[in-house]
């Protein structure tokens, strides 16, 4: 009998223990898995909490942002990296600079001086058409810059490509860093408003222009339809003040010159007729404000084929050659050069 119960304890004794191993080896791998535990996690915080901390950090690790657990990296694609190192090389490139434009049209930048070095030297900023455009041929001045004579001209004909900057753009006129006048070109015309000041900055006229014409110009034309000009008559506050021209039905400039003050300043310039060639050029005061002329002095003749024949400050005098282009008269009387007078303008009553 006792036999008997020593064999069944020895038997429950070795069940007993080949139960425990078989525990061990069954827990042994889960004892072996490294579990992620956050740093913030504490001995009080409920497993709920840990978990959802690591699903967390996971989430931003897979957006891109630093993270500690073990999640796996997400592998980009040979196209994706492609398109992220372009993406950083356009973050680092510099912006490029605007291109410089004036009512739809690119222009660069210019400069002149003239006069005499320090204070009283004049500068002149402006700016001109890159691509060359041949401005109206109706309006009554047209403005260009000489690159290589490094000076702004009134042009009287049809201007060089290869040559000829057109003016397109603002405009400013300084002395002394002192504002003397300011404006806008477009396409070698005065466009838009321009203003007058003397050495003190006080201003003197102000004048709005649309394509080279006077805003309150007095403009006719040959027809009904409006399309062959025929004359421009400036006029600013109820006075004439600004660029006058006179074309012919053809289109042909006949006389072009400049009023201030009702009056009429610098030179007035009579053409052929054909190929707006001059004729004769006069002189007549600076200012609408100096005493009035009745007969304005000839500074310069041409004959048809463009050739001076007569010049005051150089002294040239070729009237009575042969070979100059004189204006006709009665048959049998001889022939003579005779100087066009000028149109007669009246101002408008106020």
């Amino acid at each position: 009998m006792r036999q008997e119960k020593k064999k069944d304890f020895m038997r429950g004794s070795r069940l007993r223990f080949f139960g425990v191993w078989l525990l061990l080896l069954t827990l042994l791998p889960w004892a072996c898995v490294r579990k992620t535990v956050p740093f913030a996690t504490t001995p009080d915080q409920p497993l709920s909490a840990v978990v959802a901390d690591t699903l967390t950090r996971t989430a931003d690790s897979l957006r891109g942002k630093p993270s500690l657990s073990t999640a796996r990296k997400v592998v980009m694609t040979k196209e994706e990296e492609r398109l992220a190192k372009e993406k950083e090389k356009e973050a680092q490139r510099k912006p490029k600079k605007k291109k410089k434009l004036f009512l739809g049209e690119r222009i660069k930048r210019a400069y002149v001086k003239s006069g005499a070095k320090g204070r009283n030297q004049v500068i002149e900023v402006f700016y001109y058409l890159r691509y060359f455009q041949q401005p109206n041929a109706y309006a009554p001045a047209r403005y260009y810059y000489n690159p290589k004579k490094r000076k702004i001209f009134k042009a009287s004909g049809e201007l060089d490509p290869a040559a000829d900057k057109i003016l397109h753009g603002p405009y400013k006129k300084l002395q002394n860093n002192k504002v003397l006048e300011t404006g806008f070109y477009s396409f070698g015309t005065k466009h838009l408003r321009w203003e007058r000041f003397d050495k003190n900055g006080i201003l003197l006229t102000k004048t709005h222009y649309e394509q080279g014409f006077p805003r309150d110009a007095n403009i006719s034309y040959y027809g009904n339809d409006r399309s062959l000009l025929n004359e421009v008559i400036p006029y600013v506050n109820g006075k004439l003040d600004g660029e006058y021209a006179k074309f012919l039905i053809d289109g042909q400039r006949e006389w072009q010159g400049q009023f201030e003050n009702n009056r009429r300043i610098g030179e007035w310039t009579h053409y052929y007729g054909f190929k707006n060639r001059r004729h004769y050029i006069y002189q007549y005061p600076e200012s609408g404000y100096d005493p009035e002329v009745t007969e304005p002095e000839l500074l310069r003749q041409y004959n048809r084929g463009g050739i001076v024949v007569f010049d005051k400050e150089k002294g040239i005098d070729k009237r009575g050659e042969p070979d100059v282009e004189e204006t006709p008269t009665k048959r049998g009387q001889p022939k003579r050069a005779v100087p066009k007078a000028a149109p007669k303008v009246v101002p408008k009553r106020r």
